[in-house]
């Protein structure tokens, strides 16, 4: 099932209740603020893999990532956002899943590099 939010939703704090409440949410809200926990980390990590590829990277490679990265972000935002009306809504899931694919896919560009170097041709 698709959830379809605003983006206002997406400020439900996290001391609203523990973290093992993920494991039967109770209604669409606590859903939605299990779904944005795994989101955010989603995307810290896909930092994380981003900042540890850029030094490994040659001049071409380190603009190749950044040119693929902004294309990529547009990609997931069309994919993933729509506005209807007043309201910006986000697939939360598919911005989910996009970005933790986007983060194997820099894991693994990290691994080519430490151990046969890197290839600009796959960014």
């Amino acid at each position: 099932m698709k959830i379809w939010i605003t983006m206002a939703a997406l400020l439900v704090s996290g001391s609203v209740w523990a973290g093992e409440a993920c494991d039967k949410p109770r209604n669409d809200f606590d859903g939605l603020y299990c779904l944005n926990k795994i989101y955010q980390e989603a995307d810290k990590e896909l930092n994380t893999n981003y900042k540890a590829l850029v030094p490994l990277l040659s001049g071409t490679g380190k603009a190749q990532l950044k040119s693929g990265q902004l294309l990529w972000q547009k990609s997931r935002n069309a994919d993933c956002s729509r506005q209807d009306g007043n309201s910006f809504l986000v697939n939360l899931q598919c911005a989910t899943d996009t970005t933790i694919s986007r983060s194997q896919f820099l894991q693994n560009r990290i691994r080519e590099c430490k151990s046969s170097g890197c290839l600009d041709s796959k960014l």
